[in-house]
């Protein structure tokens, strides 16, 4: 009975490590590959900032559905006897608080200024509403680097032997 139990644990942290890995590339992925790719791409500045504002919208969510189902996770393994996961509930709560800052605070607030100097007939950059939105786009920056580097560190410690 001890070896199924070890094995049945074994297979719920395989699980965690599987979701946190896809969870954090994507994360990476869409930071530091697919937006600085746009503003690449892209020539109009604005429209470049609007796809990636949706994406980094898209990946906020994603972040608080995967976060809170894999703290739900590591609830059970730490409720189990697998102590190595109390830490790894602190990264999680950090990265969830990260998002959560992302999807309702920085990101609606943002996207408001950007539709209101739109409404107006400028990009926000032009707008009364620029030193504003700059300062958002910084903190909101600071934070995804935060999330990331706190993402690094959990696929880190889950991969410790």
């Amino acid at each position: 009975m001890q070896t199924l139990e070890a094995s049945h644990h074994l297979g719920a942290q395989r699980l965690f490590i599987v979701i946190a890995g896809l969870w954090v590339g994507s994360l990476l992925t869409v930071g530091y590959l697919v937006a600085p790719a746009i503003f690449s791409t892209m020539t109009d500045r604005q429209a470049a900032g609007m796809v990636a504002g949706s994406i980094f919208k898209l990946e906020a969510y994603l972040s608080l559905i995967v976060c809170i189902g894999l703290m739900v996770l590591a609830n059970l393994l730490v409720n189990r006897g697998l102590n190595q996961f109390r830490l790894i509930r602190w990264v999680l709560l950090g990265m969830l608080l990260c998002s959560i800052a992302a999807a309702f605070v920085f990101i609606p607030w943002m996207n408001a200024l950007r539709d209101n100097a739109l409404a107006q007939g400028m990009p926000v950059m032009l707008s009364p509403s620029a030193t504003l939105f700059g300062r958002l786009h910084g903190v909101s920056s600071v934070l995804f680097m935060l999330q990331s580097l706190l993402g690094i560190f959990l696929v880190w410690r889950l991969t410790k032997r």
